[in-house]
């Protein structure tokens, strides 16, 4: 790790699903709005949207996707904790599953009868989407 970089860990109920030591930037989708972290940032508590997170290295050139389910991310002392239900790589969604599940939540949304089936099959929707979106950016 060099002054422009700092690490980054997301943790899910499974354990850390993601670590990288030498980021350079960060995007994050907060319920506020996109925040970008970079080395030495003032610290920071954020609520998350779901949503993608980016994470880019200029030393290598390296650029990580990854879909989050909601959660909350914290910045102090150049290291960026994310705190999620779920977490996965771009590499590793599994897209067929992604688009099934975009499907069904659709299906669903045209048939719901009350508001709170509404509001699961729109998480539903949105996580999918998240998904796809995330693996399917290069």
């Amino acid at each position: 790790m060099n002054e422009h970089s700092f690490k980054v860990s997301i943790v899910t109920p499974n354990g850390v699903v993601f670590e990288y030591d030498t980021a350079t930037l960060v995007v994050l989708h907060t319920t506020g709005g996109e925040l970008g972290i970079m080395a030495n940032h003032v610290p920071v508590v954020a609520s998350l949207e779901i949503s993608e997170i980016r994470v880019k290295d200029d030393d290598s050139g390296k650029r990580e996707r990854l879909a989050v389910n909601g959660g909350f991310a914290e910045f102090s002392d150049n290291m960026l904790t994310i705190v999620a239900d779920s977490s996965e790589r771009a590499a590793e969604i599994d897209v067929a599953r992604a688009e099934s599940a975009r499907e069904r939540a659709e299906r669903v949304l045209q048939s719901a009868e009350d508001e709170r089936e509404v509001k699961r099959a729109q998480l539903a929707l949105r996580r999918a989407v998240t998904r796809i979106h995330a693996a399917s950016v290069q």
